[in-house]
């Protein structure tokens, strides 16, 4: 799956240990026009993202975890930060070929 969306939060780090290894896991909140939904960050991840910013996560999908579902990116999935500036929406305008537009605080009507 592919998204854009903006991080409203994001949980403290909390260690893990498996298989011997160490690792820190955290939580991150995402919101689109479509709602709200949880992002699992994992190890690098975590420092690579905070609440403010407006992220595209690329060959992600979603799980449950908890009775809850979440987004994690998996060994191939890739997040990266597009801007903490602007708003994105995943559907453009009829008017507009790009799959993900840029608007101005200006274009938003709510």
């Amino acid at each position: 799956m592919e998204l854009v969306a903006e991080v409203t939060e994001k949980t403290e780090p909390r260690q893990f240990d498996k298989f011997g290894q160490t690792g820190k896991v955290a939580t991150a909140t995402l919101k689109d026009v479509s709602g709200t939904i949880k992002l699992s960050l994992w190890n690098e991840q975590i420092e690579q993202i905070n609440a403010g910013d407006t992220i595209r996560i690329s060959n992600g999908y979603v799980k449950e975890f908890k009775g809850e579902k979440q987004i994690t990116t998996g060994r191939m999935g890739k997040i990266e930060v597009v801007t903490k500036d602007k708003v994105y929406t995943n559907a453009p305008p009829p008017e507009s070929d790009d799959e993900n537009l840029v608007l101005d605080d200006d274009d938003i009507v709510l």
